[in-house]
């Protein structure tokens, strides 16, 4: 069903379904999803999506939102301290 979703969304979006790392971003809403909130798990995507289409994600973005998510507890608990 996914790989179906999938490529019919790239299809209607005019995306090369090649071009879409599927995992890598089910795996960075995962670690969104449960290290920050739920709702910031598709928020995440989109906005990767519209930093990727606009040329300004750094070719590391999926990595970074990922560590950010893992450190999430650990950064806001550091930034509150301040």
């Amino acid at each position: 069903m996914l790989t179906e979703w999938t490529a019919l969304v790239c299809r209607e979006l005019g995306i090369d379904p090649a071009t879409v790392d599927r995992d890598e971003v089910l795996d960075l809403t995962k670690e969104v999803a449960h290290g920050v909130a739920r709702p910031a798990a598709p928020l995440t995507a989109y906005l990767l999506g519209v930093a990727l289409g606009a040329g300004t994600a750094p070719p590391d973005a999926v990595e970074r939102l990922t560590a950010l998510a893992r450190n999430w507890e650990r950064t806001t608990d550091t930034q509150g301290e301040k």
